[in-house]
C-alpha cells in the first residue's frame, strides 16, 4: 500500500503544474479472481483558459427575444445568424401556418396539418441553441427591457419574464370588429388554423341541421344561408371555396336541400377586391354573379345576432336584416392588447397601429423592432427635411442649387425617400432633375429654396401604407435578419444614405418592399393574378400558376408534399365532409 500511495502522489503531482490541471486517482485492486484498473479524472478550467474564454464569449452575446412565429417571425428566425446572438422565441402557437391557404382548410380542400410546420422542427434545422416557449406576451416593459409572458397551455403555470437586449415584435394582429354589436359573439373569423377548423365543422353542422325533420322551409333556408362580411382577398377566397365545396360535394350528399343554399358577400365599398386592379375586381364580380353568389356593395353591417345580420345601405340609408346560418367576419385587423399597452408606454397611445421608422425600429425605442401586421412604417416626408436637403446640396452656400449640385444628392434622396421614385413613375418623368424644370417644362440651371420646395411639394402625395399581407411580413423579417447579421460591419462601414439631419451616413439602407404580385382564387379552377409590370392574368391557366407558386412557397418539403397530395386527393376523391 505504501508503494501504491507513493505512485498516486507522483501521478497527481505530474499534472499539477499544467494550465489545466487534473487530479488522477488510480486504484489497483488485486484479488484471487484477477485485477482491475479504475481511473477517475476531475478537470477544472483556470481563468484565461480556452474553455473559460468560450463561456465568457457565450455570455457576451446579445439576447434577442422574438415574439411571434408568423410570417415575419419565422422569416427573421430562418435568416438570422444565430451563432452571434442568444435567441429566445415566445409564441402562443408552437407551429407556423401557411395562412394564404386558410380558406382551403375551411372546406377540406387542404387539411390543417398540411400547412402547419412545428416551430421546433424549424429550430432543429438551424443546428443552434434557440430556446422556444409556447406562451403569450402579455406585457412589455420598455424601461426595464423586459417581457412578461403567460403560458396558454396550463392556467396554473406561473407567469415568467424575459430580459432582452433586442426585442423583435412580430405578434400579428387581431380581428377588427369596429365596435359592431354581436360580432364577437356570433361571427366566425379566419386568422388562425383553429378558426378554419371551426368553420369547417360549422358548415357541416348547418347542412346536418337543415335536413332534420320537423323544420320549416324558412328554418332550412336560414341554416343554409352563408354570409361573408368583407370583400377583400380572404372573404372572396372563402366565398369561392365554399361555393366549390357545396356544388362539387355537399349537394350530392344533401340532395333534398340543394336548392335552398345561398351565399352572400357584403362589402362596404363599391367593389370587391378593391386592392387589386379594377380589371380583376370586375372579373370577380361577374364570375360570382354567374355562380349565384350574391354581392352586396355599399352596405355597412350595424348588428349581428345569432340568427340575423342587420346592415345599412349607404346610398339610401335604409336598414334591413337577413337571416344567416354562418357569418364570416373578414373586414380588417386591429392591434392586440399587449401592443396597445406598449404603445401607451412609449407615447404612441393615440395611434391605431404601432409606428416604426424606415429601418423597422419602433419609434422612441432604441432596441425594439416591430414587423408584420402589428406595425406600420411611418415614412418620413420629403417636405419635413426640404431645408436640410437644400443646405446639404448647396455646397458653395450660394443660396441657389444648380442641377449638378442636385445630382450629387439624388441617389441619397431616392434611397431615403422612396415616394420620390413613385412620383417620377406616376408623372412619367425620365429623370429626377426633371423636377427642377419651370412650370412650362423648360430646364433651369439653378433654383432657390422656394423653387426647390415648389418642385418637390407634391412628392409626398405618393406615400402609402404597406398592406397587411404575408408577402410584406416575410420581406421585413428577412431584411431585419440581414441587418442583424451585418450590424458590426455596417457600423464600421455604413451602407445607408446620407443623414440630411446630422453627420455621416445611416448604417443600413432603409426597408424597401418589392411587390411580386398577388393572387385571388375565384373558384371553378379559375384565379386572377396581378403581377409586376402591370400584367394581369385571369382564368384556368392562372389557377395552375397559383398551384405552382403556393406549393413552392411552403416552408418545408414535408408541408409541400402534404399540400400537393391534398390537392391530388381532392381531384380524385373529393372533399371529406366528416365532422371531426
Amino acid at each position: 500500500m505504501t508503494i501504491l500511495s507513493s505512485f498516486v502522489r507522483r501521478a497527481s503531482g505530474a499534472f499539477s503544474g499544467s494550465s489545466t490541471y487534473s487530479r488522477l486517482l488510480v486504484l489497483c485492486t488485486l484479488s484471487l479472481s484477477g485485477g482491475g484498473l479504475v481511473a477517475y479524472s476531475e478537470s477544472q478550467s483556470e481563468p484565461g483558459s480556452p474553455a473559460s474564454e468560450h463561456g465568457e464569449k457565450e455570455r457576451e452575446k446579445k439576447r434577442v427575444v422574438l415574439l411571434g412565429t408568423g410570417w415575419a417571425g419565422i422569416s427573421f428566425l430562418k435568416d438570422l445568424d444565430v451563432s452571434s446572438y442568444d435567441v429566445q422565441v415566445v409564441s402562443p402557437q408552437n407551429y407556423f401556418a401557411f395562412t394564404p391557404l386558410l380558406p382551403s382548410v375551411t372546406c377540406g380542400t387542404v387539411e390543417a396539418r398540411s400547412i402547419a410546420e412545428p416551430v421546433r422542427n424549424i429550430i432543429k434545422k438551424r443546428n443552434a441553441e434557440i430556446q422556444f416557449w409556447e406562451a403569450e406576451a402579455i406585457k412589455i416593459d420598455a424601461a426595464k427591457n423586459e417581457v412578461f409572458c403567460k403560458s396558454n397551455i396550463d392556467k396554473e403555470t406561473r407567469d415568467f419574464s424575459l430580459e432582452y437586449d433586442y426585442l423583435i415584435i412580430a405578434v400579428g394582429a387581431q380581428v377588427n370588429t369596429f365596435g359592431t354589436p354581436g360580432v364577437l359573439e356570433n361571427c366566425h373569423f379566419l386568422k388562425e388554423l383553429e378558426d378554419a377548423q371551426k368553420i369547417r365543422r360549422t358548415v357541416t353542422d348547418c347542412f346536418e341541421k337543415a335536413v332534420l325533420p320537423g323544420l320549416s322551409e324558412e328554418e332550412r333556408k336560414r341554416n343554409l344561408h352563408f354570409v361573408i362580411v368583407g370583400g377583400g382577398p380572404t372573404g372572396v377566397e372563402f366565398a369561392a371555396e365554399l361555393h366549390d365545396y357545396i356544388q362539387e360535394d355537399l349537394i350530392n350528399l344533401y340532395p333534398t336541400v340543394k336548392d335552398l343554399v345561398r351565399i352572400t358577400l357584403i362589402q362596404s365599398g363599391d367593389h370587391i377586391l378593391n386592392s387589386f386592379d379594377e380589371r380583376i375586381s370586375s372579373f370577380a364580380e361577374k364570375k360570382f354573379q354567374r355562380d349565384g353568389i350574391e354581392v352586396l356593395t355599399e352596405c355597412r353591417v350595424v348588428n349581428v345576432s345569432d340568427k340575423e345580420i342587420t346592415m345599412k345601405i349607404k346610398s339610401t340609408g335604409a336598414v334591413c336584416s337577413i337571416p344567416h346560418g354562418l357569418v364570416l367576419w373578414s373586414t380588417g385587423v386591429g392591434t392586440r392588447p399587449a401592443i396597445k399597452d406598449f404603445m401607451e408606454q412609449i407615447g404612441q397611445g393615440k395611434r391605431r397601429v404601432l409606428a416604426t421608422n424606415e429601418w423597422l425600429r419602433v419609434k422612441e425605442c432604441e432596441n425594439v423592432y416591430a414587423l408584420g401586421d402589428c406595425a406600420t412604417i411611418d415614412q418620413r416626408k420629403v417636405m419635413e427635411d426640404i431645408s436640410t436637403i437644400f443646405a446639404a446640396a448647396d455646397k458653395d452656400n450660394s443660396g441657389t442649387l444648380t442641377v449638378e449640385e442636385f445630382q450629387d444628392v439624388i441617389d441619397d434622396i431616392l434611397i431615403r425617400y422612396p415616394q420620390v421614385e413613385l412620383y417620377l413613375k406616376n408623372k412619367h418623368l425620365n429623370d429626377v432633375t426633371d423636377l427642377l424644370k419651370d412650370p412650362q417644362g423648360n430646364p433651369r440651371r439653378e433654383v432657390d429654396i422656394e423653387g426647390f420646395k415648389l418642385a418637390l411639394s407634391h412628392v409626398d402625395t405618393q406615400m402609402k401604407s404597406l398592406p397587411a399581407t404575408a408577402q410584406v411580413a416575410a420581406q421585413q423579417g428577412a431584411y431585419l435578419a440581414r441587418n442583424f447579421n451585418r450590424r458590426q460591419q455596417c457600423i464600421e462601414h455604413p451602407e445607408g444614405p446620407r443623414r440630411f439631419r446630422g453627420l455621416g451616413r445611416h448604417h443600413f439602407r432603409p426597408f424597401r418592399y418589392k411587390h411580386f404580385g398577388q393572387f385571388a382564387p375565384l373558384g371553378g379552377e379559375q384565379a386572377a393574378a396581378e403581377l409586376p409590370g402591370d400584367w394581369v392574368s385571369m382564368g384556368h391557366s392562372t389557377q395552375w400558376l397559383w398551384y405552382s407558386v403556393y406549393a413552392s412557397k411552403q416552408v418545408s418539403w414535408r408541408t409541400r408534399v402534404l399540400v400537393v397530395s391534398d390537392w391530388t386527393r381532392r381531384f380524385i376523391f373529393g372533399r371529406d365532409s366528416s365532422r371531426i
